[in-house]
């Protein structure tokens, strides 16, 4: 669940829009200047956001770190997602906690079902201790009254990687790294913003700054997020006036990525072997992480994001690509420097509207033009978006294809799907999973809820004339580059 974090937004755009100024105007290693945006936004003497200025300060420290892609403390992590120590200390430590309910009953059941030892009766009430307690939960299911309440803290309850453990000592959440998949769910889920991941608004502006060709690439999912009249020509306009060279529809590597994945579908049906897609970085991190022994089962082709950074390097190899998107995860997927000519660096979308706030420039209404994809390729931020797009692309091509797909997004239904395909006994031919619920328009980094701007969403969609998947292929040199992470596997290509 995502927190009502308007105030918890506020500051972390506070702080990239004040790293972006500076970074724009070459001061950003003024170490008096870089230290006065601290000040700037907790000017005090009474607190804004938190108890008190000397807290506020340090939260801002350690944000403006992230701004630079840094982490927030002194360690070295190559985790995209870090916790924001100075933030993070509110919560309870105790998972079962007994509350006012507690009757101090004769039968002392709590008491009875801890096998531990933790229970103990005061005088108002029964007590847990937690250096014994090991969080069982007999003890809330033994009680008549409901009297113990499980607090699991938010960021731990949303993870669906059991990736978040705490301090013991100080209380601090800690991100088991080797279980994390990057997904960010932790980061929208937490009252006090103290998990955030990475930025990479400083890289980006270096870049435009040394007068390198930078080229973004804008997510499908931006499609109606803005407003009805926010299109994809407004973040072309928007992003040439803060320095870019031009913008690019990742729905066009979206439409390179359903005609490969259809190839890789029709042989693995013929053979019989289940695959599942590869889209959703974080779901491929769920499979590397949780579930190796499919890591086979992966489609070889590569996401759009991948794709399109292929076309365009393949064009030029100098430029820069920059995603734009609602996804935390692409960040760990463009940090794998294995993936051939991967994008240069990833931006959610409200990091980019605050690079372009450093500048002045908004995004402002302009007319639906220049499609540069097909319809379906733009539908492939929903949920069950990759499998319409193939099988409409094997019914354009008439290739004959019985293929029956699981559509899953979110954690629970995800696992639930590749532990089927695991014990083989999962009924369909393949998986096509998101781990945000309903597809990247559910993304931790979407700035409203998918339902909020869904009737936009399908006004611009729908608006897009109409073409064949394969027809956008037609337009690029597709022998200039790979579409499989292994371009050595796939020799024809």
């Amino acid at each position: 669940m995502k927190t009502n974090d308007a105030a918890l937004l506020k500051i972390k755009y506070d702080v990239l829009r004040e790293v972006a100024k500076l970074a724009f105007d070459g001061e950003l290693e003024n170490v008096e200047k870089r230290d006065a945006i601290a000040y700037k936004l907790s000017p005090g003497p009474k607190a804004s956001f938190r108890c008190c200025v000397y807290k506020e300060r340090e939260i801002v420290r350690q944000r403006i770190r992230l701004a630079e892609g840094k982490c927030p403390s002194d360690k070295h992590s190559d985790n995209q997602i870090q916790v924001i120590t100075a933030a993070c200390e509110e919560c309870p430590i105790t998972r079962f906690v007994v509350t006012d309910n507690c009757q101090k009953c004769m039968g002392k059941a709590c008491q009875n079902a801890c096998k531990f030892g933790a229970i103990t009766m005061g005088r108002d009430r029964a007590h847990i201790d937690p250096s014994i307690c090991k969080e069982c939960g007999q003890c809330a299911q033994a009680c008549p009254y409901n009297a113990i309440a499980e607090l699991v803290r938010p960021c731990r309850r949303a993870c669906p990687a059991d990736a978040i453990v705490m301090n013991k000592e100080t209380g601090v959440c800690e991100i088991d790294e080797s279980k994390c998949i990057q997904c960010g769910a932790c980061v929208r889920s937490c009252p006090f913003g103290a998990i955030s991941s990475k930025v990479y608004i400083v890289h980006v502006i270096k870049a435009i700054l040394e007068g390198k060709k930078v080229i973004g690439m804008v997510a499908p999912a931006a499609e109606g997020e803005f407003g009805k009249d926010v299109t994809m020509e407004s973040w072309r306009t928007a992003l040439k006036k803060v320095g870019f060279a031009d913008m690019v529809e990742v729905s066009v590597g979206a439409d390179f990525t359903t005609v490969y994945e259809a190839e890789e579908w029709v042989e693995a049906y013929k053979e019989g072997k289940k695959m599942t897609t590869s889209c959703c970085p974080a779901f491929v991190n769920l499979i590397k992480k949780h579930y190796p022994t499919l890591v086979d089962n992966i489609s070889t082709t590569v996401s759009p994001m991948v794709a399109t950074s292929r076309m365009l390097k393949a064009q030029d190899p100098d430029v820069v690509t920059v995603f734009i998107g609602p996804c935390m995860a692409k960040k760990s997927e463009a940090a794998d420097k294995t993936i051939e000519n991967n994008a240069d660096y990833v931006l959610t979308y409200g990091e980019c509207i605050e690079l372009m706030r450093a500048k002045g420039v908004e995004l402002e209404p302009e007319e639906l033009k220049n499609h540069q994809a097909s319809a379906a390729a733009k539908r492939f931020a929903n949920g069950g978006g990759v499998t319409a797009a193939v099988l409409q692309h094997l019914k354009e091509e008439g290739i004959e294809a019985d293929v029956k797909v699981a559509k899953v997004s979110g954690g629970a239904d995800v696992k639930k799907a590749l532990l089927l395909m695991k014990v083989n006994r999962l009924p369909e031919d393949f998986i096509e999973a998101m781990m945000c619920d309903g597809g990247c328009v559910g993304g931790p980094s979407n700035l409203k809820a998918e339902m909020a701007f869904k009737k936009d969403r399908e006004a611009q969609i729908n608006a897009t004339p109409a073409r064949k998947i394969s027809d956008t292929l037609k337009e690029y040199d597709m022998n200039s580059f790979s579409m499989h992470r292994d371009h050595h596997a796939k020799a024809e290509d």
